[in-house]
């Protein structure tokens, strides 16, 4: 294209000159009028070029992170439904329920199930399910184990548990060294305590409150946690 507009701007330019239209000097300033046009052309031209191959840049990213978050997505999916399935009978018989949240998985259990009544220490009928939670959790090595101890908002106030704060953190240190104990390295868990500050039922009937009393078991994946965390020196 560029070098058809040069032979054009050319023979009429020359054509011009030679039918005595014009002199030589205004030839020549002609001659670099069009040259610079020229010039300037293909200047657009190359920034075309680039424009386009950077959108071709572009579109293969996203084409790549496309694809990447629909195999996450799937990972999820069956990782999903092999701990439900891992967890079919605790799941029946109501001693646990399992949810999936965008990139996590959470086992939540009701606490009767794991300790009495204003204590810490795991009941025999707890450490029988978590066994078992714990075997269904280790082949997830990409995943950070986060456990929560939740309370409902009767005040607690004893020697050992001034507020349902300590209660809480205390309940869930007690299910982290358990799985620790089965076989999950310590390394991949985190234990922390919600108190009453995070209910899922109103805490004005014994109903609610009995829901709001739980331990949440979430597996998060690490880059989230790494993403969300101080970086490692």
């Amino acid at each position: 294209m560029n070098r058809r507009i040069l032979q054009v701007a050319s023979v009429a330019i020359a054509a011009a000159f030679m039918a005595g239209c014009v002199s030589k000097g205004d030839y020549e300033k002609l001659e670099a009028d069009k040259n610079g046009e020229i010039a300037a052309l293909k200047k657009d031209k190359t920034g075309l070029e680039q424009q386009q191959a950077e959108s071709r840049k572009q579109i293969e990213a996203l084409e790549q992170q496309k694809a990447q978050l629909l195999a996450v997505s799937q990972q999820n999916q069956t990782q999903y439904d092999s701990l439900v399935r891992n967890l079919t009978e605790e799941v029946k018989r109501g001693e646990l329920q399992v949810r999936q949240y965008k990139d996590m998985l959470t086992v939540d259990v009701a606490e009767q199930l794991f300790f009495d009544s204003g204590r810490a220490d795991l009941k025999d009928t707890g450490k029988s399910v978590l066994k078992k939670v714990g075997e269904a959790l280790k082949g997830y090595e990409d995943k950070v184990i986060r456990v929560v101890g939740h309370t409902d908002n009767v005040p607690i106030k004893t020697k050992v548990f001034p507020s349902n704060w300590e209660l809480s953190v205390a309940r869930a240190t007690t299910v982290v060294r358990y799985l620790q104990e089965v076989g999950i390295p310590p390394e991949r868990m985190v234990a922390s305590g919600r108190a009453e500050y995070q209910p899922v039922a109103e805490n004005d009937t014994p109903e609610g409150r009995k829901k709001n009393r739980r331990i949440e078991i979430t597996l998060i994946d690490k880059n989230l946690v790494q993403e969300a965390g101080p970086g490692r020196k």
